[in-house]
């Protein structure tokens, strides 16, 4: 398979063939963004090139390229669309799942989205309509997090039925693919795809106990947990 074309300066900016020049902003950013891939693959949520992050930067959505190994991107690999999906910056192919990342943040707040195909969240996925609420973190995502039904990757029509497992929350599974989540930066985002990881893998363990059935907490003890989270932890 060839290489995809690479940029070799090393000044941020971008041929004017290529797109417009890198901002400072957008270099800082993409080197967050870099990071924050990386970590995906560190923790194990990710395998290889799966998954993608995205963050935005004013009308510009960076976004990881499409089969490029993480550990080897650069900072002058950057790679950035507009909200409609014209590449503004780099040479590099977008992700293949851009579809879902603007639709994110074409309509919400979010400045941050990672998807990741990480293993116990998409063994949730193929089990069950909604990941049971077995933990109070639940309530940090907004409630019951829903499975999107599945739709073949990259495509609008997975788009489509993530937005709707997504309404009123900012993580969702996506049914025999993984998960999704955005936030108001690339940690937050990120905090929050580790939360689901974990509350998969807790459901996982809790319901594999022969003759036990794990207790859930209700939609009202999801809510009250929720309204306590968000006034958790320092101030100022």
């Amino acid at each position: 398979m060839a290489e995809p074309r690479r940029d070799t300066h090393q000044d941020h900016t971008a041929p004017e063939a290529w797109g417009r020049a890198v901002r400072e902003a957008e270099a800082r950013a993409w080197d967050a963004l870099v990071a924050t891939a990386r970590r995906t693959v560190a923790d194990g949520l990710v395998v290889g090139t799966s998954g993608n992050v995205s963050t935005r930067v004013g009308d510009t959505v960076l976004v990881t390229p499409s089969g490029v190994p993480y550990d080897r991107l650069t900072p002058d690999d950057v790679t950035g669309v507009d909200l409609e999906g014209r590449q503004v910056l780099g040479s590099l192919l977008p992700t293949s799942e851009l579809p879902m990342h603007l639709a994110v943040y074409r309509t919400t707040d979010a400045l941050a989205v990672v998807h990741t195909h990480a293993v116990h969240a998409t063994a949730v996925s193929t089990l069950v309509a909604e990941l049971p609420a077995v933990h109070y973190m639940a309530g940090a995502l907004g409630g019951a997090v829903r499975v999107a039904p599945y739709a073949t990757y990259g495509t609008d029509a997975l788009a489509a039925h993530m937005l709707r497992a997504l309404e009123g929350r900012s993580a969702c599974l996506l049914q025999n693919h993984g998960t999704l989540t955005h936030g108001a930066g690339l940690d937050q985002a990120y905090d929050r795809t580790a939360q689901l990881e974990w509350m998969c893998r807790l459901w996982l363990t809790a319901a594999s106990v022969p003759g036990l059935t794990p207790s859930l907490l209700t939609p009202d003890q999801l809510a009250e947990a929720g309204e306590r989270l968000r006034g958790y932890g320092q101030r100022g």
